[in-house]
């Protein structure tokens, strides 16, 4: 829990520093952000490499390893199903359109802006980061009472990246390696299953 406070507390910081000094000018002028993702990737890749039980699992990986993905893609056509009863202002096509950006919100988001419009775009942008921080925040908590499996599905598209750290911390290094080929895959279909529900 004192990870996801961190986490909460630098998020909070860079909205405040953001909006109210001129530090993004100066930030713009490089990609600091890609930057410190490829840095972070490093990371992980040195943790991973340096685990004998993630070397282990990627060795003994199978077909299985498709399973997560796959319930994470039934698991959030479920959910937004759910959350459909409630909100009524969107079709459940439009719902879960939005859904199936995965965490993959700069993608979906103009992909359903270009494809629907602009209102349905903004809240596939901030379903998608809601998603993203719930997991950077919640992780933990979710492997702890749902499993180890559960930030995985919980990232979506992001457990390939931003996720990462955080879902090999709470569910063990020997998970990271599923949750970037789970991140990879999904990451992948994002345009086509957005595409392909926005075209029936």
């Amino acid at each position: 829990m004192k990870g996801s406070l961190t986490i909460l507390s630098f998020f909070a910081l860079g909205l405040v520093i953001g909006r109210y000094t001129i530090i993004n000018e100066w930030l713009s002028a490089v990609d600091y952000s890609t930057l410190s993702l490829y840095l972070l990737m490093f990371l992980v890749g040195i943790s991973i490499g340096s685990d004998t039980r993630s070397l282990q699992a990627l060795k003994n990986m199978t077909l299985k390893i498709l399973l997560i993905p796959t319930a994470t893609i039934v698991g959030t056509a479920l959910g937004v199903w759910f959350v459909s009863i409630f909100v009524t202002k969107y079709t459940l096509k439009e719902l879960m359109a939005v859904g199936a950006g995965y965490g993959y919100y700069s993608l979906s988001s103009i992909i359903i802006k270009n494809s629907h419009s602009d209102a349905l775009g903004v809240v596939a942008l901030l379903s998608n980061v809601i998603r993203e921080i719930t997991t950077l925040l919640l992780a933990p908590l979710m492997a702890i009472y749902f499993g180890k499996i559960a930030p995985i599905c919980s990232g979506g598209a992001t457990s390939m990246d931003t996720t990462l750290p955080i879902i090999s911390r709470a569910s063990g290094k020997e998970y990271a390696i599923p949750s970037l080929i789970h991140g990879i895959i999904l990451t992948i279909l994002v345009p086509f299953i957005v595409s392909l529900i926005l075209s029936i």
